[in-house]
């Protein structure tokens, strides 16, 4: 009786959010036994808690040039912990401040990298035929293409701006992520219960929602921490030339104020070293959660992060 009771209580719904709770909490059971991985966690906690907290662990009004109080690149001191710039802004203001434009370029990039990636991943491996065949040859074209010089020629002809930087991030970076969607989509789509789903009449967009989709997210997350740190590291290189927004301080833009004001030749190390480091930091961590995640959904890599 209670056996049937409670079969009738468990909906199809409840049920696959059990197993999807389920299966959510052995992930998070055995990425916590990758040391590197939660490593990475702990760092990218830290740095995101302080991009957040920006406001309260750093004045905003220290960003602009007219209210700077400091003298022109400053050595570090009790007023000015990591020195100052060439107009005598606090370096540690610009780097906390930095983290929130960095950050959130690279994790929207990546996002909108990864959507695009995954719908053409999914449907040129599920529909394949003249479709899939085009698709393939695309992203194998948007591969072989240098990505640092086809986005400085992008952000030329489109101007600098945040969104501009995000969605010419975009642009160079789905293709990766559609060649490995793609590649586990036609692994999946061989199974047997995706044919038995045909045959009783289920349509390309059930089979793609319901089937093929659930079985390439986890590929696709993994993909995605090991993206952020490459459109983070984008999003530097072309502030760091100039083309970013000037309007706004991330860290690639504190290097190239630096660069252009002399810096190195004045031997003013504490401007460059801060957002350096941020940037070192932020990408490794996501690299050891990228990695964690990766031994975690291919058990032929567990323990390789131990």
């Amino acid at each position: 009786m209670n056996g049937g009771k409670n079969g009738a209580a468990m909906s199809p719904r409840a049920v696959v959010w059990a197993r999807r709770r389920r299966a959510l909490a052995r992930t998070w059971r055995d990425y916590r036994r990758q040391r590197g991985g939660m490593v990475g966690l702990i760092l990218l906690g830290a740095i995101v808690l302080a991009a957040i907290g920006a406001p309260l662990l750093a004045d905003g009004s220290g960003l602009s040039v007219t209210e700077a109080t400091g003298g022109r690149m400053e050595p570090p001191s009790a007023r000015f912990p990591l020195g100052t710039d060439e107009v005598g802004r606090s370096i540690l203001t610009l780097t906390i401040w930095g983290a929130r434009l960095s950050l959130l370029i690279g994790l929207t990039a990546t996002v909108v990298a990864i959507v695009i990636g995954t719908l053409i991943g999914v449907t040129s491996g599920h529909i394949g035929g003249w479709y899939g065949w085009v698709a393939l040859r695309v992203s194998d074209w948007f591969m072989v293409l240098p990505s640092l010089v086809v986005a400085i020629a992008l952000l030329a002809v489109m101007g600098r701006s945040a969104v501009t930087t995000v969605v010419v991030i975009a642009i160079v970076s789905w293709s990766g992520t559609a060649r490995l969607v793609r590649a586990q989509t036609l692994t999946v789509r061989a199974r047997p219960y995706l044919e038995r789903a045909r045959v009783l009449g289920a349509g390309h967009w059930h089979l793609m929602t319901r089937h093929i989709l659930p079985n390439v997210l986890p590929l696709v997350l993994a993909s995605a921490t090991l993206l952020v740190p490459s459109a983070i590291l984008m999003e530097s290189s072309l502030a760091w030339l100039g083309l970013g927004d000037p309007n706004i301080v991330s860290w690639g833009s504190v290097l190239n104020r630096a660069w252009r004001n002399g810096a190195v030749s004045a031997q003013a190390w504490w401007y460059l070293l801060p957002p350096g480091l941020a940037i070192l930091v932020v990408v490794a961590a996501f690299m050891m959660c990228g990695r964690a995640l990766e031994a975690v959904f291919n058990p032929r890599l567990r323990g390789g992060g131990r």
